[in-house]
């Protein structure tokens, strides 16, 4: 392809628009072929010129010598050997009269359609497409384009563009119909979707209604259609769905070499009643290789199997109930822990960034631990509030999670207290496509109860291990009671990563620092003590997350200059 003058940015989009210049199919194409693409081209390579600015351009396509568009597809040559393609783009546009309206009630138009700003057809299509949402923002569906007329004044380079809307008749959302629905009951479906029936249409309700849809994990594909309103104004929205398959099997893996390996599995049943009520089973195995050499085989491994049936749309479309039961073993370097639990509540999703839950749960235990062997029993109220605006939760570039969460507990015995805790995550992203990017995490808990006795081991903090200190061995860092060791009623951490791509690959590398602090009393009013360890990782990027290889080793605590551990997982560290 030849472009004159030359520039490569316009000569690649052109390339891109041109089905002559396409990878050709296995064996080739026929002269019929060539013909017919190059025919198509005229259109393909003048519109990729409008949109670049360009309204005035010449496009000559010669096969053979001959001009392409005087070739008639009645007397296509047998044999086509030489394709040519010429173009002279022409001078940049800029716009002349930029005019469209009426405009909705504060509503702008985009600053690039402006008079003396770069004329383009992609500017023309997203000034008007800003001002019809604008329209349909405040409930007129229809608003539409009622005529445009656009004239290009070759000898000024310029565009003129006025445009006429017609912003149509204010619309109320009529009923939700499901089509395309197997197993699930159509009333489920409309009661999940929960489209305000009765009220002003709004583009936002309605895609949080398809959101709702997609978030019950039942249906692989999910799409609200509008339909033509009634003469009250009246719109009823299809729902057109495809279930998935009902069950699902899962497995995971990680390894480090302070925990050894964990090796999960779940089995997920999606649509158990015919109303997205959803059952699953999940069963853990955590501590694998890390046990020391033992009479009992099983020293150092966890064990957990848990269930959670949950029902969306319960009191309200975005109330989802649930109950869960959980049976564990925690085999830790200083206590063991086995217990059942079971507990019921509710989650609601606040906004599409900010989410929580509430719930009522009863815990029996048996603890052996630093203060001795004994079995208790609680109530619990746990409570979480989750806020997420980060553009990627695999590997996010940029935004914020905050995650903070409260527990009061009542022991049988009528002792209580509480315990919380705060995880926050920011990422801000640098460079060409964010390719470098920094990552930063901060958590803080504690736990206020007047007696250490009646608090289980594995509620109370330690920090060393993938999920707070990597470099440190795993809960190297506890608290001390009277001489008694055991976890910290208090803890905090600080952990900041700097990502960055390897050129086009999917490779990655990090470099890592973590820190964190234990503390004897919740409100830290002791003399805490802290360890910290750094080091450097490994990202492969995945549909599914990027797989994590990470070498760290202490720089201040135990083991300085002498330990070195390895972290392998699916997933960025935090």
């Amino acid at each position: 392809m030849r472009v004159s003058p030359a520039d490569e940015d316009l000569r690649d989009r052109l390339r891109a628009a041109s089905l002559l210049l396409q990878e050709p199919p296995e064996g080739g194409r026929s002269a019929q072929d060539v013909l017919a693409a190059a025919r198509a081209d005229y259109a393909r390579l003048t519109a990729a010129l409008y949109d670049s600015g360009h309204f005035s351009p010449v496009v000559n396509i010669l096969l053979d010598g001959r001009e392409a568009a005087a070739i008639s597809p009645f007397a296509v040559p047998g044999r086509i050997g030489q394709v040519v393609i010429n173009v002279s783009p022409g001078p940049d546009y800029a716009f002349g009269v930029a005019e469209i309206g009426p405009l909705a009630r504060n509503s702008d138009l985009i600053p690039e359609f402006a008079p003396g700003a770069p004329a383009s057809t992609s500017v023309l299509r997203d000034a008007t497409g800003a001002a019809i949402d604008g329209w349909r923002d405040r409930g007129y569906a229809t608003a539409d384009v009622a005529g445009q007329q656009i004239t290009a004044r070759h000898r000024e380079a310029e565009l003129d563009a006025r445009i006429t809307l017609d912003p149509g008749p204010v619309i109320t959302f009529g009923a939700l119909i499901p089509q395309g629905y197997e197993r699930m009951r159509p009333e489920r479906i409309v009661e999940i979707a929960g489209l305000p029936s009765g009220l002003t249409y709004s583009p936002a309700e309605l895609a949080r209604a398809e959101e709702r849809l997609r978030d019950t994990g039942v249906f692989a594909a999910v799409a609200l259609e509008e339909t033509e309103p009634t003469a009250n104004d009246v719109m009823d929205i299809d729902a057109v769905v495809s279930e998935s398959p009902l069950r699902r099997i899962g497995f995971g893996a990680e390894i480090s070499t302070d925990e050894g390996a964990r090796l999960t599995a779940y089995w997920l049943h999606r649509n158990l009643f015919g109303g997205a009520e959803r059952l699953r089973f999940d069963a853990a195995i955590t501590g694998i290789g890390q046990q020391e050499i033992s009479t009992d085989a099983l020293e150092g491994i966890d064990l957990e199997f848990s269930g959670r049936y949950s029902r969306p749309a319960t009191f309200t479309p975005d109330t989802t109930a649930y109950f869960e039961f959980d049976l564990f073993q925690l085999r830790e370097p200083s206590f063991t822990v086995t217990g059942a639990g079971i507990e019921a509540g509710v989650e609601h999703v606040f906004s599409n960034r900010l989410e929580g839950s509430l719930g009522l749960g009863l815990l029996g235990v048996r603890i052996d631990g630093p203060f001795g062997e004994f079995d208790i029993g609680y109530a619990l109220l746990p409570a979480e509030l989750t806020w997420d605006n980060r553009d990627d939760p695999l590997d996010p570039a940029d935004g914020v999670f905050v995650s903070a969460t409260t527990t009061p507990f009542l022991s049988f015995q009528g002792s209580g207290g509480a315990r919380y805790t705060l995880d926050a995550r920011g990422y801000l992203g640098f460079g060409e496509n964010d390719r470098t990017r920094l990552a930063a995490r901060a958590q803080l808990g504690g736990v206020f109860s007047d007696d250490i006795d009646d608090i289980p081991p594995d509620v109370l903090f330690y920090s060393g291990g993938s999920g707070t200190v990597r470099g440190q061995e795993y809960q190297s860092l506890g608290a001390t009671y009277g001489g008694i060791e055991s976890g910290g009623r208090g803890f905090a951490g600080l952990s900041t990563e700097l990502r960055q791509d390897i050129g086009d690959t999917n490779f990655g590398i990090v470099a890592f620092a973590d820190m964190g602090l234990i503390s004897s009393d919740a409100a830290f009013q002791d003399d805490s003590d802290w360890h910290a360890g750094a080091g450097l990782g490994l990202r492969y990027a995945t549909p599914f997350g990027p797989i994590r290889v990470d070498l760290a080793t202490p720089v201040r605590g135990g083991g300085v200059g002498e330990d070195i551990y390895l972290y392998i997982g699916i997933g960025q560290a935090f």
